[in-house]
């Protein structure tokens, strides 16, 4: 197989990225990077030229790309079928909560950006977002296994989808039920994040996350 290249977005920042780039990892898939920072006047320009969905991630292999963090998944799934539950009912369950999580949370999502180097910090949430907070906390109650510390037992695609969602629980130092903090900190604690984390605290670019309302 020729080595993809996966453009992504600033490893502080780019929580879409983030999943893309875990996944790969977990599959075990050789690939090369290319960061396109996520600012200046160009950016559109610059992420238009990259592929029809102008946004990161995109995956350029055998002369082609495509994009979009759940494509990308899906496309490592079928060189390492291993990367969702081998029961076909929790696949079933683990595509759901993949889902959910790519077309909802949208609350939580627009006030918690994620940025892998703010000292946590509580603000003041607004009721949606304390809803989709209560809602994730539930998703995860209702699916969770206990066969390992991940959602599905063993490392899912569904944890590289809510690794992004513990970090922004920690950046907004956001209170969470016992078993939501311990799937967190599973997530949080994974070797191949802190990889990615720490390349993040090493990039100079930094927006003003601080100072959500």
């Amino acid at each position: 197989m020729a080595r993809p290249v996966l453009h992504i977005g600033n490893k502080r920042y780019s929580s879409w990225s983030l999943r893309a780039w875990l996944v790969l990892r977990k599959a075990g898939i050789g690939f090369d990077e290319a960061m396109v920072p996520l600012s200046g006047p160009d950016l559109r320009q610059r992420l238009s030229a990259l592929s029809p969905g102008h946004t990161v991630p995109v995956l350029e292999w055998e002369g082609g790309v495509f994009w979009d963090s759940l494509a990308i998944a899906e496309w490592a799934a079928e060189q390492a079928p291993g990367l969702w539950p081998q029961d076909r009912h929790q696949r079933a369950v683990a595509r759901s909560a993949v889902a959910k999580m790519h077309s909802g949370f949208f609350a939580l999502r627009d006030q918690c950006a994620m940025d892998l180097g703010r000292t946590p910090k509580a603000v003041g949430l607004r009721d949606g977002t304390r809803a989709d907070i209560a809602a994730m906390q539930a998703l995860w109650n209702d699916v969770a296994s206990v066969d390992g510390p991940f959602l599905f037992g063993a490392w899912s695609i569904a944890d590289a989808f809510f690794t992004p969602v513990a970090d922004r629980f920690r950046a907004y130092d956001i209170p969470l039920h016992a078993s939501a903090q311990a799937y967190c900190d599973a997530l949080l604690n994974d070797p191949d994040f802190l990889d990615w984390r720490a390349a993040a605290l090493t990039e100079t670019l930094s927006y003003a996350t601080d100072d959500a309302p």
